[in-house]
């Protein structure tokens, strides 16, 4: 595409302007968006089967098409070209507006699905619209939660293939992209949707399926009836108990362990698969104020608090065969509050919904408990950080702008300090972005004087050293 600019007028210099193919892509891409929006009033074209197959084919292929031809006139990477003054990134107009719609989208499902079509005489609206999709692969219509399913899992495929033409010319970004998209297709979506419609027990008495889901982040994992559930669900039943204490105790431990919190918040989480996919345009979003610092580390760990409390009451009242504890009842006082509260309201309709207006790890930063236990483990007995030359810094601020969990990395960057922060994500944008190689990151042993100072040691013992005479 040409980009010379052959305009002399001072009011329309024709910066960051689409060229023909971008046109068209947006366009496509809007027309699948509002074959879903007007199926919300029950206008379909011919048939709700007809609806998806054309809003999905529409929507994929404007947002693939658009992305690359975005990417590919352009070298790859992050570009500081506009984005402070984009409407859409920067809290303008158009991050505001899609800040509410996204919100209000998750209000409805979560709490007025029926506004949405689900009806149990017979779905209707955009609810309908994915009956022929769920027929097919379960057998049976669709739920709120099928529709959010399908539309989370595409969201991250077609925006992965976007991240992965942005980030080209880096090896650990593509892999790591290709792994949360291949979870969050088998292992989010399709495994636990097949299993649906192949096991009688499982349709019958629902149990979660998801085998990359854990407690913490799977909070209702050892409530009484999850557990009851499992317990009669046959083999498979067996199995998915089996698993997810091993996942809790064992796996997750060891691979935190080795690799840091990256493994599971980088590269296999959903919630982490969304922000990094479809919320990578805002991540520069993130304050890194200290202010915030400070407010993320009161209210993840309180969460983290909350979830033991909650967790401690429900296998309270599992054991002693009661429903309250203290004379207060374990759903009313505990699992209900916690369930809408961050369950529903903060890791779905804030988690999300805030996306354009503070960032893509909204979640991740300031409630998730998963990010905050594994975080704990990451910066007290990880062997991940990462390291930084600081001879090579020339305090550009890359780094800190595009860290999406709000670190100043630069200020370590500048010091020569190793990077060991229980937020830290590993998602190596920072590294990505740094235009002399200052950061990398390690997974080795190294002698630490403190963990906020890593002193490099050589080890010489006296049988290394030799005098010639």
């Amino acid at each position: 595409m040409d980009q010379t600019n052959h305009s002399i007028s001072v009011s329309d210099i024709g910066i960051n302007t689409m060229d023909a193919q971008q046109k068209i892509a947006s366009t496509i891409g809007s027309i699948g968006l509002l074959v879903l929006i007007i199926s919300l009033f029950n206008i379909y074209l011919g048939s709700p089967a007809l609806s998806l197959g054309v809003s999905l084919l529409f929507i994929v292929t404007g947002v693939i098409w658009y992305a690359y031809r975005s990417h590919k006139i352009i070298p790859a990477g992050i570009h500081n070209d506009g984005v402070m003054f984009s409407n859409a990134k920067s809290q303008g107009l158009i991050g505001w507006v899609s800040g509410i719609l996204i919100t209000g989208f998750y209000v409805l499902l979560y709490w007025y699905p029926n506004l949405l079509g689900l009806n149990g005489e017979g779905n209707t609206g955009i609810v309908a619209v994915f009956d022929p999709l769920s027929q097919f692969i379960k057998g049976k219509n669709a739920s709120q939660w099928f529709v959010y399913g399908t539309l989370y899992t595409v969201a991250i495929l077609i925006f992965g293939v976007r991240f992965i033409w942005k980030y080209r010319h880096n090896k650990y970004q593509v892999v790591r992209t290709l792994s949360v998209m291949f979870f969050q297709l088998g292992f989010a979506f399709l495994i636990p949707e097949l299993l649906e419609g192949m096991n009688t027990k499982l349709s019958e008495n629902w149990f979660g399926t998801d085998m990359k889901n854990m407690w913490p982040l799977d909070y209702d994992f050892f409530h009484s009836w999850h557990i009851g559930n499992l317990r009669n669900g046959g083999t498979l039943g067996l199995f998915m108990m089996v698993l997810g204490i091993a996942m809790i105790f064992i796996i997750s431990p060891i691979l935190t362990y080795l690799y840091g919190k990256r493994w599971y918040c980088s590269w296999v989480c959903g919630c982490g698969g969304l922000a990094e996919t479809a919320g990578d345009p805002y991540r520069h979003l993130s304050s890194k104020k200290l202010s915030a610092w400070k407010l993320e580390r009161w209210m993840i760990h309180t969460v983290l608090v909350l979830v033991f409390i909650m967790t401690a009451a429900v296998l309270y009242g599992n054991i002693a065969g009661t429903d309250s504890i203290f004379g207060l009842s374990i759903y009313s006082y505990f699992s209900k509050p916690y369930g809408f509260l961050i369950g529903a309201a903060f890791s779905g309709v804030i988690g999300v919904g805030f996306y354009p207006l503070l960032g893509s790890r909204v979640w991740c930063r300031f409630g998730c408990p998963m990010a905050a236990l594994l975080g704990l483990q990451q910066k007290f007995f990880s062997r991940f950080r990462i390291t930084t030359n600081g001879g090579q810094c020339i305090s550009c601020g890359n780094c800190s702008t595009y860290c999406e969990m709000g670190i100043d990395v630069r200020h370590y960057a500048q010091r020569g300090q190793d990077i060991v922060r229980a937020s830290c994500v590993g998602c190596g944008i920072c590294s990505a972005v740094c235009p002399r190689g200052v950061l990398k990151l390690e997974n080795g042993s190294y002698d630490v004087k403190s963990k906020a100072e890593t002193v490099r040691v050589i080890h010489i013992s006296e049988d290394d050293i030799k005098l010639l005479a």
